[in-house]
């Protein structure tokens, strides 16, 4: 799965890689701890352009009466996503891509104390995960949510966690936007082993509260 993840440059620089136009209410950052219910940074297709919008991270399917009507959504499974009717539509017309420069999972050591572990690309780029969003009205005023699409994890992450977030190579993001024809499903797979690193950093991160640069700095196991 992936329930935290990090993102640091400003938004302008999301902007101009992705082409996409911003918006105006774009959350601030940098962010080290971003958690589900943040609003996220995520690049839709809408009109035949790509906009950069403020999606709040926890998918709250059409029918749901409230944005707590059962259980907080924040991954989507590659695997079933085309079957579940709360992603399926979604799976089809509203895929996003949204930027990280790096996500946080958790093991347990012998005595069942969380050990949180960063994962980030080798060499300090950033990655995009592959994401959908729904529009949600049911509520007082308008909701756009976002869910991260994950897969069974590779490689050094399969030590620390069995899933893992989709992640978009550069090439495909018109295909996973929907912008270069059909064929995105074939994107939900795991990337080569020698793309990321993961490493040990300080329990500080088990809460949601913390914040800041050190939370990313290794730690001797």
């Amino acid at each position: 799965m992936c329930g935290r993840f990090v993102l640091t440059e400003p938004s302008d620089r999301w902007a101009a890689l992705f082409g996409a136009v911003p918006d105006n209410d774009l959350p601030d950052l940098p962010n080290y701890n971003i958690c589900p219910t943040n609003r996220i940074h995520a690049v839709t297709l809408e009109g035949g352009r790509r906009r950069l919008r403020s999606l709040r991270w926890g998918f709250v399917p059409h029918w749901a009466k409230s944005e707590a009507d059962g259980p907080l959504l924040i991954n989507a499974r590659a695997e079933t996503i085309a079957e579940k009717p709360a992603f399926r539509a979604a799976a089809r017309e509203r895929r996003c891509l949204i930027p990280a420069n790096g996500f946080y999972e958790w093991s347990k050591d012998a005595d069942g104390n969380r050990l949180p572990w960063y994962v980030r690309p080798r060499g300090g780029a950033e990655m995009v995960f592959a994401g959908v969003w729904q529009e949600w009205t049911r509520g007082e005023a308008p909701m756009t949510t976002v869910a991260i699409v994950t897969t069974a994890a590779s490689g050094a992450i399969a030590r620390v966690h069995h899933r893992m977030p989709v992640i978009v190579d550069r090439k495909d993001w018109p295909l996973w936007l929907g912008e270069a024809g059909k064929g995105a499903a074939r994107l939900m797979t795991a990337p080569p082993n020698d793309i990321l690193e993961v490493y040990r950093v300080d329990p500080a991160v088990n809460s949601n509260r913390a914040s800041g640069p050190d939370l990313i700095e290794p730690i001797m196991d």
